[in-house]
């Protein structure tokens, strides 16, 4: 199973401010709906909290230590490893990990890929992306957007792959 990392993040690696997104980017929500749609994504709590509920068309498992924790339609684990044996164990053969910074540190060394959302700007953030080794990463592709009505920055959508 490929365990793929999905994260934007600006210039200074903010990836998120007060439990939400930092910025509007419609096409970066597409892009995210287009390569999470069918399969597992992996979230903490937190994260889980911010999008507000079910994702339609794809299977969300939420990381929590609250044995009481419950989120309609959605499966809960209590640590990284046991939410990856439940999307292995449900056939998946590329699981998404999609935050937030806590659930990102504990994948960084398991992850195959990162979908990484260069937004270019810097903004308020109380939420960082961890600062990435460039000696463990081939970036396979770079697609460049300008800002425009949908978009409030520019940015770039990056494939980077372990090497």
């Amino acid at each position: 199973m490929i365990v793929s990392l999905i994260v934007a993040m600006d210039e200074k690696r903010g990836i998120g401010v007060k439990n939400n997104l930092p910025w509007h980017l419609s096409d970066d929500l597409k892009h995210f709906k287009t390569l999470t749609m069918g399969h597992h994504m992996i979230m903490g709590r937190k994260t889980y909290e911010s999008i507000g509920g079910q994702l339609p068309g794809r299977t969300m498992i939420v990381v929590t230590h609250n044995n009481k924790y419950r989120a309609e339609g959605s499966f809960i684990a209590n640590s990284l490893n046991s939410a990856l044996e439940q999307a292995e164990a449900r056939g998946e053969n590329e699981v998404f990990i999609i935050g937030g910074a806590e659930i990102f540190a504990q994948s960084m060394t398991i992850a195959d890929r990162i979908y990484l959302t260069q937004v270019h700007t810097i903004v308020e953030a109380d939420v960082f992306f961890l600062d990435l080794n460039h000696d463990e990463w081939i970036e396979e592709s770079s697609i460049r957007h300008e800002a425009d009505q949908k978009n409030q920055y520019p940015y770039t959508f990056k494939l980077l792959v372990k090497k």
